[in-house]
């Protein structure tokens, strides 16, 4: 028998808080138990589970999620993002249309907005 995974795990310094942004970027509710000050909130329907540390964050990401928006383009999903909280890190959107963006999450967790469904459909599927 072979295991699957359950969460992705977040550690951050307030889950509710973080857990509400990012269920904001996916379009998927918290948890109906989850409420402000828990030391845990999870977005079930994504797979994300956040989890409040006394640690705080100090190098740069090992794991990071990379979104593909469905709905809109690259661009239009970054200038949500950025209206939700989020901040460019480093721009790789290329002139051609191709390329992607790094964002981080409020609480500094990098993450890359690659173009949008229908424009890989018209442009092939590179990043």
């Amino acid at each position: 028998m072979t295991s699957k995974i359950r969460h992705v795990t977040i550690d951050c310094a307030d889950a509710y808080a973080l857990a509400g942004f990012w269920s904001q970027v996916l379009g998927e509710p918290l948890h109906k138990d989850d409420h402000p000050g828990d030391a845990e909130a999870l977005i079930e329907g994504a797979g994300l589970l956040f989890v409040t540390v006394p640690d705080p964050k100090t190098v740069k990401n090992r794991v990071h999620l990379d979104l593909q928006p469905q709905d809109r383009t690259r661009d239009e999903e970054v200038a949500r993002l950025l209206a939700l909280g989020a901040a460019l890190v480093d721009d790789q959107r290329r002139e051609d249309g191709t390329g992607w963006a790094v964002l981080a999450d409020p609480e500094g967790n990098e993450f890359c907005v690659e173009r949008g469904a229908p424009e890989r459909a018209g442009q092939g599927d590179s990043a």
